[in-house]
């Protein structure tokens, strides 16, 4: 499973001009499931992000956790994110996960988020979204579990 996590003081995800999920300080989490996934991917990436210690400390030292601050995630779903650019111009995605089987593992993993103790609010899986965001820092992270 792949992920591509942004700290941020505000996010939002909209359909059709919807808002679907809106977070306020905490992770953007762009996820993908990957074709030779499974749940035990889904928890170990869920269990490693809310320990992440990404966010500042009292000394400005970046010691804390999402756990640690009570902030909450916001997750989207980006197969995009399977993109194979080794060869030509145009990115293949043959390394994702088959629908049905990633539309799984993303609620799986926005469940074990929760379960960690984390608030999450979510887009809709293979919906065209908007995503917006006040990246913080930035600080983004590239992760795979």
């Amino acid at each position: 499973m792949r992920a591509l996590i942004q700290r941020v003081t505000e996010a939002a995800v909209r359909v059709d001009g919807e808002t679907l999920g809106e977070i306020g300080p905490g992770l953007l989490v762009l996820v993908c499931a990957m074709a030779d996934d499974g749940e035990a991917n889904a928890d170990k990436l869920a269990a490693k992000i809310a320990r992440l210690r990404i966010f500042k400390d009292e000394a400005g030292k970046m010691n804390r956790a999402l756990l640690d601050t009570g902030g909450a995630a916001l997750v989207v779903s980006q197969f995009t994110l399977a993109a194979d650019t080794s060869r030509g111009n145009r990115p293949g995605f043959s390394t994702a996960a088959a629908p049905a089987e990633g539309e799984r593992l993303y609620h799986h993993f926005a469940d074990r988020l929760r379960a960690e103790g984390i608030t999450v609010a979510q887009g809709r899986f293979a919906a065209d979204m908007k995503v917006s965001l006040v990246n913080d820092g930035p600080v983004t992270i590239w992760m795979e579990a």
